[in-house]
């Protein structure tokens, strides 16, 4: 994997990202009566204060599932690269309902938080954020016409 393909994975992560928090944050609030707080709910969830919760959102959104996306996602995945993205989404929010909601005490799939606004909300946020990193990264094909093909090394 060279270095022109992660960073335009980064740069997608970067654009998914923002648009992710905007909606939890300005979005939610219109579906909820207030924002999805994210770096508050993985503050919770880790133990730490809201600035580290959010520098972990950011860290998972830019880089560690972009870079998820190039090395697993993109290869195994069917489809254009928008649904490869939109499948990822779906499975990290998949695992954010049914897995971390219930370890921190708002239930499987937030039956004893928001309750299915907030799993809606939620939803539509990580497939707004795996439909645009899909289509920002794009193919290997699509890379490959453009200079960006991996070297052998």
């Amino acid at each position: 994997m060279n270095s022109k393909r992660i960073a335009r994975a980064l740069i997608a992560g970067a654009i998914a990202t923002i648009a992710m928090t905007g909606m939890a944050y300005f979005v939610a609030p219109m579906m909820l009566g207030h924002p999805m707080d994210i770096a508050q709910m993985l503050a919770g969830f880790l133990g730490v204060n809201w600035t580290t919760g959010m520098l972990m959102h950011l860290t998972n959104g830019i880089v560690v599932f972009p870079l998820f996306y190039l090395v697993l996602a993109d290869r195994l995945l069917p489809g254009p690269p928008w649904l490869k993205g939109l499948l990822l989404a779906l499975g990290l929010w998949f695992v954010l309902e049914a897995g971390m909601l219930p370890m921190i005490g708002a239930g499987f799939f937030n039956t004893n938080g928001g309750g299915p606004k907030a799993v809606l909300a939620a939803l539509m946020a990580h497939l707004v954020y795996g439909t645009l990193l899909g289509s920002v990264i794009g193919n290997v094909t699509e890379l490959a016409s453009l200079g960006l093909k991996e070297r052998p090394t």
